[in-house]
């Protein structure tokens, strides 16, 4: 490894590290607002919702990016870009504000840092469900394995210390992360045919806004099983070997960027459902990685 290799090594631990400190920070603010009866809630010009916790968590984050980082940019979803650097931080205080709102656990907070419009570093944090998922290119993609999964653990498996040995020499060869309690290492699953894959479509209404009604209804006819998890749980899902494809239309940077360094270290691949890659065209598709030149396709209307 070259100085200048291992100066960018270090300096991407430093900026995993902050990430997972800004995530610690905004479930602080979001969880104490779930579910209470007296949450604000206003309509943005967009007609989507933005609750007080969406503006508090973004605004709590930024002030510690300001203090941390005050040379980065930064792109939130409320407060919108501040900075024109090359490192841009991108934040969705709150990915899945309607869940929210409406008590359902499946949400959370998306922290993310582009270098070039690239993201190399992601961090999805859900704390109503109890599960911090991360990854950052070139040390791997983790987890953290909720109570009620660890005592399911402890419970079933003969070899549990065996493997909590393993997974802490992982952690600890992909730059320390073995300070992370729990933290287990990701792999998409090895699902190779169509007919044995689990796809999660998100939002029938996207893909018919989008034209791809017909197409997705395709494809479903084509695998093994058809849900829609939705938000950021799809994805993390597909990280874990969960699920096998996953995508959706109608989404931001901000909606994206965390999640595609947790999918590709975890061996999967993330695109446009165009093919193009990064968050920046309107769409995603996410695979195990084994399936997505066919999928690809499939929605192209080729096959």
């Amino acid at each position: 490894m070259t100085a200048a290799s291992a100066a960018s090594a270090t300096q991407l631990t430093s900026d995993l590290a902050l990430a997972l400190e800004l995530a610690d920070l905004a479930d602080a603010v979001s969880i104490g607002r779930f579910r209470a009866i007296d949450l604000d809630v206003q309509t943005k010009p967009d007609r989507s919702p933005v609750t007080e916790a969406d503006l508090a968590v973004e605004r709590a984050i930024r002030e510690r990016l300001a203090a941390a980082r005050p040379g980065d940019g930064i792109l939130g979803e409320e407060f919108g870009t501040e900075g024109d650097g090359a490192r841009q931080w991108i934040i969705d205080p709150i990915d899945g504000t309607a869940n929210f709102l409406r008590g359902v656990p499946v949400w959370g907070t998306l922290i993310s840092l582009a270098i070039d419009g690239v993201p190399i570093l992601g961090v999805a944090s859900a704390p109503a469900m109890g599960r911090r998922w991360w990854g950052a290119t070139g040390l791997g993609a983790w987890t953290t394995t909720s109570a009620a999964e660890a005592g399911a653990s402890d419970a079933g498996a003969s070899d549990a210390g065996a493997s909590d040995a393993m997974a802490v020499a992982d952690t600890e060869a992909a730059g320390g992360d073995a300070s992370v309690p729990g933290a287990r290492r990701l792999q998409v699953s090895g699902v190779a045919s169509l007919a044995d894959a689990s796809l999660s479509f998100q939002s029938l209404a996207q893909w018919r806004e989008a034209g791809y009604l017909d197409r997705l209804l395709a494809l479903s006819e084509r695998v093994w099983r058809d849900r829609a998890y939705g938000d950021l749980w799809s994805y993390m899902l597909l990280a874990e070997g969960l699920i096998d494809i996953t995508g959706e239309f109608d989404v931001k940077p901000y909606d994206l960027a965390a999640l595609i360094p947790i999918v590709e270290e975890a061996g999967g691949r993330f695109t446009a459902i165009t093919g193009e890659r990064g968050p920046w065209s309107g769409s995603a598709l996410a695979t195990n990685g084994a399936l997505h030149d066919v999928v690809l396709a499939a929605l192209a209307g080729d096959a």
